[in-house]
């Protein structure tokens, strides 16, 4: 059998109709890994040192990963991410990145392992969008705090010894 460009191209896929079509398709891993640290670089330097150390950490665990629906899973939700990052960073505005709530259906599909895991990522991260006058306060007032505590220890150890030197 001869096979023409015609028989070709007429068992390839179709070509997406919108840029949104052509978005959702995958990204091979190592392309998309690079293009996430590329985006990242127009993140404040906190957020970008604390994902830049996330997308490394979740590459490696994933690296060994064999099923195919978990690496599909796994590079559509990166680039899912990378698309919502990547106009932001191109508009200039990759320093108000705000991110997005998250989807209650969405919540309901997470395993106790993943829950776990953005409740410590959201305790990671509630310092980052305090701003610098907030901090401030947060740590004058913890000082006050530690001032009283060692001031009310010192008076209770007082009174203690003037006890034992009365008996």
């Amino acid at each position: 059998m001869h096979v023409t460009l015609r028989a070709l191209a007429a068992t390839t896929e179709a070509l997406p109709f919108s840029v949104s079509q052509a978005s959702v398709q995958l990204v091979p891993p190592i392309p998309l890994y690079r293009r996430l640290l590329r985006a990242h670089r127009h993140l404040p330097p906190e957020m970008r040192f604390m994902g830049d150390a996330y997308i490394k950490s979740e590459f490696r665990a994933t690296r060994s990963t064999d099923n195919p629906l978990h690496i599909i899973a796994f590079l559509s939700q990166w680039k899912a991410y990378l698309d919502a990052l990547e106009p932001q960073v191109a508009a200039g505005q990759g320093a108000a990145w705000a991110g997005r709530r998250l989807d209650t259906a969405l919540m309901d599909t997470l395993s106790d392992e993943q829950v776990g895991q953005l409740y410590e990522l959201m305790h990671a991260t509630r310092d980052v969008w305090k701003s610098p006058e907030q901090l401030e306060k947060e740590a004058q007032a913890a000082e006050l705090d530690a001032g009283e505590t060692v001031a009310s220890t010192d008076a209770a150890w007082t009174a203690t010894a003037d006890k034992k030197k009365d008996e």
